[in-house]
Parts: C-alpha cells; sequence; structure tokens
C-alpha cells in the first residue's frame, strides 16, 4: 500500500530539518508494501519544501552508477536526485562542511542540456557539453547507513557540487582515466567505464527513471552522471580536484570547523 500521506510529509521535514540543522536521524520504518515510488514522492516532498524556501531546480544527479558505489552503500540499484542552486559550488570555491553531517566528495561526469528532452531523445540530440565535476555528499542518516528507498527518500545523499570548464561532447566517452585528488595526492582511481559501462548510459536512465515520476530534464540544466569511483571523507581544509582524462578538471576546497 502506498506509504499515507501524513508519514509521507512527516518523513520529508524530518530529512528537511535534518539537513538544516546538520543533526543526524534514525533510519525510517517503512511500512510493508513501500517501494521506490513511495521513497520518490518523500524525495519530491523534501524538495518542495526547499523550492518553497527559494530554491530553485539547477538539474539531476544519478547514484549508484558504478559498482564501487554500489558496494559501498549496500545496494544494487541506479537512483536519482535533484541539485538546486543552493548546491552549487563554484569551480575552484569552497563548500562549508561545518553545515554538513557525513561529508564526502566524489569525481564525476557532467553534462549540460541543451533543451528540453521528451523520452526517446537520444544523447547526442539534447546534450550540448561535457564537463568535469564534483560532488559532495551528505547522508542525513545517522552511521551514514541506509537502504535505497531510505537514500531515495533523502534525495541520494545530493549536498553540493561544482563542474569544471564545459566542452563540446567528445566522440569516446567510455574509457576516461579518472583521478580524485586530495591535498595534491591522489586518494582514489578509476575509469568512466565504471559508470555504467558508458556515462551517456546514465543520461538514458536519468530520462526513463526520472520520466517515469513525471520529471523532464529541461533546457539549461545540469546532469551528473554518476561517480566513477568510490566516495571519500571531506575534512575541512581539504583541497579536492577530479581530473578525466580529455576532460580537464573541476576542483573545490572544504572549510569549516572540524566536526570529530
Amino acid at each position: 500500500m502506498p506509504l499515507p500521506q501524513d508519514e509521507l510529509t512527516a518523513l520529508a521535514a524530518r530529512l528537511d530539518d535534518a539537513a538544516l540543522t546538520a543533526t543526524a536521524v534514525p533510519q525510517p520504518t517503512w511500512p510493508p508494501g513501500a517501494d521506490t515510488d513511495d521513497a520518490y514522492a518523500v524525495q519530491s516532498a523534501l524538495m518542495n519544501r526547499q523550492l518553497a524556501r527559494g530554491e530553485r531546480t539547477v538539474g539531476l544527479k544519478m547514484g549508484l552508477t558504478s559498482r564501487a558505489k554500489m558496494v559501498q552503500v549496500g545496494v544494487s540499484e541506479v537512483i536519482w536526485g535533484r541539485l538546486t542552486d543552493r548546491m552549487r559550488v563554484p569551480d575552484g570555491g569552497a563548500v562549508d562542511v561545518s553545515t554538513l553531517i557525513h561529508p564526502r566528495v566524489e569525481p564525476e561526469v557532467a553534462f549540460l542540456i541543451g533543451r528540453d528532452v521528451l523520452p526517446g531523445d537520444d544523447f547526442a540530440s539534447a546534450v550540448a557539453a561535457v564537463a568535469p565535476a564534483l560532488e559532495v555528499i551528505d547522508s542525513r542518516y545517522a552511521d551514514f547507513r541506509f537502504s535505497l528507498p531510505d537514500v531515495i527518500a533523502d534525495n541520494t545523499s545530493a549536498a553540493g557540487f561544482a563542474i569544471g570548464p564545459w566542452q563540446p561532447p567528445p566522440t569516446a566517452l567510455a574509457n576516461l582515466g579518472v583521478l580524485l585528488e586530495i591535498d595534491g595526492r591522489v586518494v582514489q582511481t578509476g575509469s568512466t567505464a565504471a559508470i555504467l559501462g558508458d556515462p551517456r548510459r546514465a543520461f538514458e536512465e536519468a530520462v526513463r527513471l526520472a520520466g517515469r515520476q513525471g520529471v523532464r530534464l529541461r533546457e539549461g540544466w545540469v546532469l551528473l552522471a554518476g561517480a566513477a569511483t568510490a566516495a571519500v571523507p571531506l575534512a575541512p581544509g581539504a583541497q579536492v580536484r577530479a581530473v578525466v582524462e580529455g576532460l580537464g578538471t573541476a576542483s573545490l576546497s572544504a572549510k569549516g570547523d572540524d566536526r570529530a
């Protein structure tokens, strides 16, 4: 049976308050029969609260697109979440990790959507540009532990993102080397092949999965294709850089008090 409206609204409010106060909450108890549609309904209610405060939707993000991420969080299905302008960090800018609970960072590939996307539209006709990117994630659940419905409801742990210089989509994206550097030291290595075998497939999944919930990619939106490596903790003072072969770099720094 669908999640009752009062429970849906209460969970969205609890997650929103957790993010606003940087205070972790327990994992929810889902009623028998609850499914990912219920979780996406909570996500939508959560985002409506943020939009009501004046935030603006600027794109979507794909999650759990790499085997490393699936193993890291113990789930096995591709998911999607929403990006707002509050989450945007300028390339080379700073994110205040004192406002987050479990800040982590991961290297990504970003797509710039060139026009409103309809079902059946393909990557070549809809994506205007590609760039290296970094995503900051922050589960609002205690101990960074969650089930698949939990993380969907929590807007796939979205917290921030930085995008490097845009360029025309290259002819090949399927096997580009990826490095994640912290303070000049390589802490993760990977390949864009870890993103569903080819990051362009993330576009197809975004169209399909978000479309199920009545959400379409819009002209000017950003789509984060997913991480090519496991995420790593983001500590105050860290200088972070993603390097994607043939695409360039994206960077950010972490500021704020050490919450440890």
